[in-house]
């Protein structure tokens, strides 16, 4: 197989490795999971080809991807055959590639992987849509809807799998409109921030003094409150967090998977990109 020799700074030192250049990650900017995954290949320093597929625009609906992936969910890693779908595995995976190519053998850090499924745990998609602005929600929704009847025509065979994701779609909108599901999704998240604001008052990072994969899976749920306009509720009134916030946005990492799309006047660029193709293609029915 063909190699590509890359080298990055780890643990203070200089390393060289050959990364497979077979590596590829479907993901986008605004899918909180590929932010995830993406902050943990820039800290590794892991090369990949880089497909962007947007949600919000119903390209995660597309047939071809369909077909590789029927949970359209987003982000998709894969490394040969070897395909994984979810965030963590896919953070686990890159983590233990990572191992194997500088050829350390560090010592197990269960903290690190207890503190990845407490963050993998909640949830974000009810607490975006439900601090969405409703008529916006609503017409990414509906437009979602129409692509899917549209690809159902395009792929017959797909039908009843695409039928499936239309019905999740509506069974969204009524969850939505539950107070019940929106508050508990709220008291789940302080719950997190509660005992991640503990931890940090006595660590530097969220599992030592060393950034790590729970780190890449924690920070885009804190830029995530940032775009909603919640820092004051969720992260300014808590101290530790506010300090640790500003410190990984500083990190080369963040700033490559997040903040090149949503620091300051780049959010409303990227927002107004997918505004304009949504309603250019709702105009001319192009679904």
């Amino acid at each position: 197989m063909m190699k590509k020799w890359n080298g990055r700074w780890l643990g203070g030192q200089l390393r060289q490795w050959s990364v497979p250049v077979a590596m590829q990650l479907y993901h986008h900017s605004y899918s909180l999971d590929s932010q995830k995954v993406r902050m943990a290949l820039e800290e590794k320093g892991i090369d990949y080809t880089s497909y962007h597929v947007n949600p919000l625009t119903g390209k995660n609906m597309n047939v071809d991807f369909f077909r590789m992936n029927p949970s359209a969910k987003l982000p998709v890693f894969q490394n040969g055959a070897h395909v994984i779908y979810r965030a963590i595995d896919i953070i686990q995976y890159i983590d233990r590639l990572a191992v194997h190519l500088s050829g350390e053998i560090p010592p197990v850090n269960t903290e690190v992987h207890q503190w990845m499924q407490k963050v993998d745990a909640w949830n974000p998609k009810m607490f975006t849509l439900t601090h969405t602005p409703a008529k916006y929600r609503v017409f990414v929704s509906k437009f979602k809807r129409r692509v899917l009847i549209a690809r159902m025509a395009d792929a017959p065979d797909l039908a009843s799998m695409y039928h499936v994701k239309l019905r999740e779609a509506y069974e969204t909108e009524d969850k939505v409109k539950d107070p019940d599901i929106m508050k508990q999704s709220e008291e789940e998240l302080s719950k997190l921030l509660d005992e991640v604001e503990s931890q940090l008052s006595r660590t530097k990072y969220l599992a030592g003094d060393e950034f790590s994969p729970a780190d890449s899976m924690l920070v885009p749920i804190l830029a995530r409150i940032t775009l909603l306009g919640l820092d004051d509720e969720y992260i300014n009134c808590r101290p530790k967090i506010l300090e640790y916030y500003n410190l990984v946005k500083l990190r080369p990492s963040y700033k490559i998977a997040i903040g090149k799309y949503f620091s300051g006047w780049k959010k409303y660029r990227t927002l107004f990109k997918t505004s304009f193709f949504l309603c250019v293609r709702t105009l001319f029915r192009k679904y």
